[in-house]
């Protein structure tokens, strides 16, 4: 089989925990950011609205960080992404992506790449489940690629970036 080389390498693992999945109303809670080479980011941000229950007993107790606001993070994530346009990849970058567009604002801010990236549809794509990346190792691939999945906080921001990033050099096979 021919190995697969990703069309780039200019790629920021993302993940963010928010209070709802109601995109309109709902805000970004914490932001994780990794680059290939191993470069993090992490941010908390100040919230005033009210999670849902499952955000409250999942996310908003591991939150011990200093909070700071959108505006502030937003001045971060453009320093933290540099000039080249990065592509921006996510678990399932539905909800992620468009709460980081919420704090970028309109018009052309956008910092990334305008096309996501997301595990998720590779999994599709090569016959897994999508939901086994992020529910543990149901199909056995993380344990295949020499992954620890269990070292990684669960529905931390930035522990899921760095797992997706170990995922993805990993897969790829990128040195």
């Amino acid at each position: 089989m021919k190995k697969i080389k990703p069309f780039s390498e200019n790629i920021i693992f993302y993940d963010s925990e928010f209070s709802s999945f109601d995109s309109k109303n709902g805000e970004l809670l914490s932001i994780g950011m990794v680059k290939m080479n191993g470069e993090e980011l992490y941010l908390e941000l100040k919230s005033t609205s009210e999670p849902i229950d499952w955000v409250k007993e999942n996310v908003i107790p591991f939150l011990t960080g200093k909070k700071i606001s959108p505006a502030a993070a937003l001045k971060k994530i453009k320093k933290f992404a540099g000039s080249k346009t990065p592509f921006l990849l996510s678990y399932i970058d539905n909800y992620d992506a468009v709460y980081l567009k919420n704090i970028m604002g309109p018009g052309k801010n956008n910092i990334f790449h305008w096309i996501t990236i997301d595990i998720s549809s590779m999994f599709f794509a090569l016959g897994l489940n999508p939901e086994d990346f992020g529910d543990g190792d149901k199909s056995g691939l993380f344990k295949k690629l020499g992954i620890d999945w269990k070292k990684y906080r669960e529905h931390h921001a930035l522990d899921d970036a760095k797992l997706l990033r170990e995922f993805y050099i990993k897969f790829f096979n990128i040195k």
